[in-house]
């Protein structure tokens, strides 16, 4: 079984599409509507071309995604740091564990040594079964909470990547350090 992580680009976007459709699926049947579950080829297209989105492939099959949202990018996080979303793991390989291997790496090899940023965020549907206990098992800690849908409050976490730097980034961001809607 040969594993890949690598960056998708517009040449993925259709694969991407499909996966990511596939795997909110459920969480759309739960009444929670993340944009994901249902994005036209376009809106992939400009998901792909605005934000960072890196695959596992196992044996040359997209089997799990995880993007970072950008700052500068049309839909940027809270903080002014990388903001994850879009984490998909294909229904054919549920309960493997990748989602957390892709949040592994993409920690470790894009948000630390590429861009050393102090931490990152993501947010999550607060009705949603499971998602919060994931995300807290795997370090993040809850930071805010806003009524951005009327189909869910969305709960923010971070995750400190750099102490040090993290450190600064309050220093000077002294009005950003708590979220509010």
């Amino acid at each position: 079984m040969a594993e890949i992580y690598r960056k998708l680009t517009a040449l993925d976007a259709v694969e991407y599409q499909n996966l990511v459709h596939k795997a909110y699926k459920p969480v759309t049947a739960l009444g929670i509507n993340f944009a994901a579950a249902t994005a036209d080829l376009t809106s992939i297209e400009t998901h792909l071309k605005t934000n960072f989105a890196y695959g596992l492939f196992i044996d040359n099959k997209l089997a799990c995604t995880i993007s970072l949202r950008l700052p500068w990018g049309n839909n940027p996080g809270p903080y002014g740091v990388p903001h994850i979303g879009w984490v998909a793991t294909s229904p054919d390989y549920k309960k493997q564990g990748l989602a957390a291997k892709m949040l592994a790496w993409v920690e470790r090899e894009v948000l630390i040594k590429q861009l050393n940023v102090p931490f990152v965020t993501l947010g999550t549907a607060a009705n949603h079964p499971w998602l919060s206990q994931f995300y807290i098992h795997y370090g993040f800690e809850e930071v805010g909470r806003a009524d951005l849908t009327p189909d869910h409050t969305t709960i923010y976490y971070r995750k400190i990547l750099n102490h040090e730097l993290f450190a600064l980034w309050k220093k000077h961001n002294p009005n950003r350090t708590k979220f509010t809607n």
